[in-house]
């Protein structure tokens, strides 16, 4: 056979190994090792470096000999306490659950969405966390009486929860200024003359709910007026839940002037009920919700709502639970971060 008649010579399929990258990166394998493994401990400039130099190389990292080397899996749960019902019918959770996933993809983590809304899940999913099925767990909608974090903390898996279950949380969490959100609606209300204020609350045996009746309370009582239990009706962050409060409103005090509800979707209920009963919005009744959510910019009129950064809370969850799997025994965590009155055509 001539030479021109042999087959060509197969191609190197050899893949880019991490000496590879730490040479084009010009640093050492243990810092492109950190970057992998979402390690805080690396400069913004190696990393960048790292991030780089994969990206040319077309690296991609040997999960399988990771996870023996590491007893690391490379996934983590994302546990939402709730009825699938909730999941799709409320902003709030597919704004945290875009930052959550857009975090742990740069970071090369899988996401596992799960659905517990009862005890025996709770029990069947610690079961399966305490095979180190997952190197972490991320918690949504989080209630006073949730059991499923004391057991995670229990079983030494790193946690962190959107959100508390009480000032005494032992488990790093993130969260928005609630109360301070809500004082500022509120405070929003009273400047625009309104002064017979009712509130529609979330369900009170969570924190956020509770955090933004306190906020609710915090600005009338600074603005010295009397805070009247009349005034407050519960809500359970749902649209029918809304419209009942609102409609319990109305029996208590025909004449109010304006309603601080503690979801955008609790208000959106709200505006239907003040309409079907006659009143206009603003023009009698004025109307502020919290979330800013794309409820808010399409019922009508337009809703005037306290924004909470959805997607920024969820990427900083996923970043906290990065450096507590990176570091084992880190330590618990907290952040607040602030909201922002966005004022609209309903108040």
């Amino acid at each position: 056979m001539s030479p021109a008649d042999q087959p060509p010579a197969p191609a190197d399929v050899r893949r880019p190994t991490l000496n590879a990258v730490a040479a084009r990166a010009g640093v050492g394998r243990g810092t492109v090792s950190r970057v992998i493994n979402g390690s805080p401990k690396v400069s913004p400039r190696s990393r960048a470096a790292v991030e780089q130099a994969i990206a040319d190389l077309g690296y991609v990292p040997n999960r399988a000999a990771r996870s023996l080397v590491t007893r690391r899996t490379d996934s983590v749960a994302l546990v939402v306490p709730e009825a699938e019902t909730r999941l799709f019918s409320e902003p709030y959770f597919p704004g945290i659950i875009r930052g959550v996933s857009a975090r742990l993809a740069s970071a090369g983590m899988q996401l596992l969405l799960v659905l517990a809304d009862d005890e025996k899940e709770y029990t069947r999913l610690a079961t399966y966390l305490s095979a180190q099925r997952v190197d972490g767990v991320l918690m949504m909608a989080v209630h006073n009486d949730d059991t499923l974090p004391d057991r995670l903390e229990e079983l030494a898996v790193p946690t962190v929860l959107a959100g508390r279950r009480g000032d005494r949380e032992p488990l790093g969490h993130v969260r928005a200024d609630n109360s301070g959100g809500a004082r500022s609606a509120v405070q929003h209300l009273l400047e625009q003359g309104r002064r017979s204020i009712g509130t529609i609350t979330g369900p009170l045996d969570m924190d956020a709910a509770r955090a933004r009746l306190d906020g609710y309370r915090d600005a009338l009582e600074g603005a010295g007026l009397t805070v009247e239990e009349e005034l407050i009706a519960h809500g359970d962050f749902t649209e029918e839940g809304g419209r009942a409060a609102m409609r319990e409103l109305l029996r208590r005090r025909p004449r109010l002037d304006a309603v601080f509800a503690a979801s955008d979707v609790m208000a959106s209920g709200a505006v239907l009920e003040l309409r079907a009963s006659g009143r206009r919005v603003p023009g009698d009744v004025a109307v502020v919700g919290f979330d800013d959510s794309i409820v808010a910019r399409h019922i009508d009129p337009p809703l005037t709502s306290v924004r909470q950064p959805l997607e920024e809370m969820g990427r900083t969850m996923a970043g906290l639970l990065l450096d507590e799997i990176a570091e084992r025994g880190a330590g618990r965590r907290e952040v607040v971060l602030p909201t922002e009155l966005v004022v609209r055509a309903s108040a």
